[in-house]
């Protein structure tokens, strides 16, 4: 099964076949660092406003993005079923059946937080793998003593839990988790896998919510769910899941607008669900992409397009999680680092598809959007370092009208964040991760701290990308851990 994976990736990746670049991409991915550079140069020429205009162009681009998002979104406002987010169940439905995998290395810390919340689940998934991705730490004697599993050797999959009849574990030798992924699809026999990462909780309505998205609409092969980041009990941890917070409920915004205009394709793979039958055609996740989950979209997506498929991506508001997300400064920007260099990685292989018609919305909105969005970084951080330069030079005839500019551009933050947590609100009925009050901060300090921050990542993730490294580098577990840690405490102290 393995084999035929690879000949499909084979088959159907840019990066294994690449396509010719039609000259509208190149046209497209030029134009935006050659504008940067027009703009940054007139900094040294020009004087007033007009000096900030590379600042000026982040500011007018983040501000269309948000009108195009708040515009798409707006139909959360009315009643669910109205938009059709609720459809009543149906006795001629054909229910698939829904395996997960969990992918797992070094994760025994955490792992029994992510499986208990699996056997909690209001519809059993009908298998449960999790893929042993060559684990050194005490995963084993997890899987053995407190789940009853007997070790299958390297390779192979376990007979079923003597406690657990739906769970199983796939022993494999470390080779990253896209591999382990695919040995578990290949090891499996559902009609819909969810992948679920070590480190996330689920809801117990979850795997029930994804399960009736791919009941209620054939077409659909890939689903993302909603996350909730956790970070930590520490100063560190508390700021980075503040901003993180209202991060991710702005991310769920803007996938839903994307989703009503046909171009979805991020999902997270630390909790998604794909149907099994359209990632094998298409080849598995690719262990050569950093980001194999938002890879894979791409291939579905390019795949459906060129053989007229039809297939749909979307967000489920009803399928929620937790997940551990990095509490201090040096795990962010190792994850930072290593999404936007995926992120680059898979926006160079899928380049014949940017302005391309042939891909409908999807070439001639989204990517061109994306396009931008691989020098946003740029544009950001070199407009805060030419105002902290007119501002050292006392150059105040430009400092401030730019910051006018800034104020009224935080201003059009605040109403945006504030509409996003309304409409994230209404959508996934969580009221209790967010506050309208913590989201009026975070939208006035985060453009000169986090959002600082995810551009220092990304351009780490630049010089990631150029120097061709692969690795991950290792993340530190602060939140969810920190939770099973107490929640151990508490059982020995009883």
């Amino acid at each position: 099964m393995n084999d035929l994976l690879d000949q499909a990736l084979a088959r159907t990746s840019p990066r294994i076949a690449p396509p010719p670049t039609p000259l509208v991409s190149i046209v497209i991915h030029l134009s935006v660092m050659v504008l940067w550079l027009v703009l940054f140069a007139r900094a040294f020429f020009l004087q007033g406003v007009v000096a900030w205009s590379t600042g000026i162009a982040y500011v007018i681009y983040d501000t269309v993005l948000l009108i195009f998002v708040a515009w798409q979104a707006r139909v959360l406002l009315r009643p669910a079923q109205d938009i059709g987010m609720v459809v009543p169940a149906s006795a001629s439905l054909s229910m698939p059946t829904l395996g997960v995998i969990v992918a797992a290395h070094n994760e025994a810390g955490v792992l029994p937080i992510t499986l208990d919340a699996l056997f909690a689940q209001t519809r059993a998934p009908r298998q449960i793998v999790i893929a042993d991705d060559g684990s050194t730490d005490g995963t084993a004697a997890l899987l053995a003593k407190r789940y009853g599993l007997t070790d299958p050797g390297e390779g192979r999959m376990s007979a079923p839990s003597l406690h657990y009849p739906n769970l199983r574990w796939l022993k494999l030798a470390h080779g990253g988790k896209a591999r382990a992924l695919n040995a578990a699809l290949c090891a499996m026999d559902t009609d819909a896998v969810m992948t679920v990462d070590a480190d996330t909780l689920l809801e117990p309505d979850a795997c029930a919510a994804m399960a009736d998205a791919f009941a209620r609409e054939p077409a659909l092969v890939a689903a993302a769910g909603l996350l909730t980041p956790v970070c930590g009990t520490t100063p560190s941890g508390r700021f980075f899941q503040w901003f993180q917070t209202y991060e991710y409920i702005r991310n769920f915004i803007s996938r839903f607008a994307w989703m009503r205009a046909d171009s979805l394709l991020l999902v997270s793979g630390a909790f998604a669900a794909f149907r099994r039958e359209a990632v094998v055609t298409v080849g598995g996740f690719d262990p050569n992409c950093l980001v194999e989950d938002y890879e894979l979209i791409h291939r579905l997506r390019r795949y459906s397009a060129r053989e007229g498929l039809g297939w749909d991506v979307r967000v489920i508001g009803t399928a929620r999680a937790t997940t551990d997300a990095p509490g201090t400064l040096a795990s962010f920007l190792r994850q930072r680092r290593r999404w936007f260099a995926g992120f680059l990685q898979t926006q160079y292989w899928y380049r014949d598809m940017t302005g391309n018609r042939r891909y409908g919305k999807l070439g001639l909105m989204m990517l061109p959007v994306k396009a931008f969005d691989t020098v946003q970084p740029i544009y950001g951080l070199t407009a805060f370092a030419l105002l902290l330069g007119f501002l050292f030079d006392g150059r105040f005839t430009i400092v401030l009208p730019v910051l006018a500019v800034i104020v009224g551009k935080i201003v059009i933050d605040l109403a945006f964040h504030l509409f996003s947590v309304h409409l994230y609100r209404r959508w996934s009925g969580d009221r209790k991760s967010s506050s309208f009050g913590m989201a009026l901060l975070a939208a006035i300090f985060e453009p000169f701290s986090f959002q600082l921050m995810r551009h220092m990542g990304a351009a780490l993730g630049w010089l990631h990308f150029l120097l061709g490294r692969r690795k991950w580098g290792v993340q530190q577990r602060t939140g969810l851990g920190a939770q099973q840690q107490r929640r151990e405490t508490a059982a020995q102290s009883r």
